[in-house]
């Protein structure tokens, strides 16, 4: 394939980063299983309890571009946002080509995506960013997520959706981090010629629905066969999504029978397999349950806003509540391990904040480096 042809077959890196951060970060892999007994307790409450109530995720959009091509307009993002909720509601226009024996299985996931309209620090955003690049091309290995590789820098992941629009290289459209991994790198990433549904977009992934796929995986949804390769025994945690042998690719015909799975078949018109974007239509309620019991665990900070500025707070004697919760959120979310949440603003702690405010002194921090807890390094701490 030539650098620049567009992809023909789907092609989605976010097993592979899944496969390595199992295999190199133990802490991903102990948050991943904490995750899933979590999502256990909550799928046991139903759908009802699970999602009271539609709930709008905050996204940023991150085009990193080489050429002008890639520096995607803003209607083609906005068309990405339009097809999300289409399709996360239950609006699209395709939804009547789901097979009427799969029918009663498509549902409103409760869940819309919004352009973020103000960034952390409450200043007013379009909730698209853009930044020009030198590499020709992007992988699954993170580059794009920072500017210091090349990409851009995410708005923090515990308040937004970061997706990022690029060149990917390889043939892959896209990829996205499972709830559970390093906040530093969570996301979804996808190639700037399958975004949205109008601009630069290219036959067969020209309706959006690589950020559908994408998303739903950062939603903590598996691929729908759960890849076992043809095993006929992988599991994507969703009761009522068929069993089936492996990915399906272009324009299957219904029924498309594996694993035994007659006379309906897979579910190939989901959103989590691997068929053309004219070809997939549906998320089961199922699938509408995993992704919302996430929102109430690993990712429900979107929804919590950062804790009130209490003042400006540096080196004293006097024990203040707002100090230990400083202190707290230094040793649990920083590794900060031996700092003591005693309430008294002392010299660790003025040592600990001034290293925090040297690393996020540029951009898009900008943080003051003086020892001390304003406004903005409040905003930083908790964000």
């Amino acid at each position: 394939m030539a650098a620049d042809a567009p992809p023909r077959r789907r092609k989605c890196g976010t097993s592979e980063v899944h496969r390595l951060l199992l295999n190199s970060d133990p802490e991903y892999a102990r948050q991943r299983s904490e995750i899933e007994d979590l999502i256990d307790e909550e799928t046991a409450r139903g759908f009802a309890a699970a999602a009271p109530k539609v709930r709008t995720i905050p996204v940023v959009v991150h085009v990193v571009y080489k050429t002008a091509a890639q520096n995607i307009s803003d209607a083609q993002v906005k068309s990405q946002i339009a097809v999300l909720n289409e399709d996360y509601r239950k609006l699209n226009a395709d939804a009547s080509k789901v097979p009427p024996v799969f029918q009663p299985l498509h549902v409103d996931c409760n869940i819309e995506f919004k352009l973020a309209t103000k960034d952390v620090f409450g200043q007013a955003s379009t909730g698209i960013t853009r930044t020009k690049t030198n590499k020709s091309s992007f992988s699954y290995n993170d580059a794009v997520k920072s500017s210091a590789s090349g990409g851009a820098d995410p708005w923090p992941a515990r308040r937004y959706l970061n997706i990022w629009a690029c060149n990917l290289g390889g043939g892959l459209l896209g990829y996205a981090q499972f709830p559970g991994g390093p906040v530093d790198t969570d996301g979804v990433v996808i190639l700037y010629s399958a975004f949205g549904n109008t601009g630069t977009v290219n036959d067969p992934f020209d309706l959006g629905r690589t950020a559908t796929h994408e998303v739903g995986h950062w939603l903590n949804l598996f691929h729908i066969w759960g890849d076992d390769g043809t095993g006929c025994k992988g599991s994507d945690y969703c009761a009522d999504t068929p069993n089936q042998a492996s990915e399906n690719y272009g324009k299957p015909t219904f029924p498309h029978i594996s694993c035994k799975n007659g006379p309906n078949g897979d579910l190939f018109m989901d959103y989590m397999d691997y068929v053309d974007d004219d070809a997939m239509m549906m998320f089961t309620a199922g699938q509408a349950l995993r992704m919302n019991a996430t929102l109430n665990g690993p990712r429900k900070t979107l929804f919590q806003a950062v804790p009130a500025f209490p003042g400006n707070l540096g080196p004293s004697k006097t024990k203040k509540q707002s100090v230990r919760k400083v202190q707290a959120v230094l040793r649990d979310r920083y590794g900060h391990k031996s700092l003591k949440a005693d309430g008294v603003y002392g010299t660790q702690t003025e040592l600990i904040i001034r290293a925090f405010q040297e690393k996020r002194h540029e951009a898009p921090w900008k943080l003051p480096v003086n020892g001390k807890v304003g406004k903005r390094t409040w905003i930083a701490l908790f964000a």
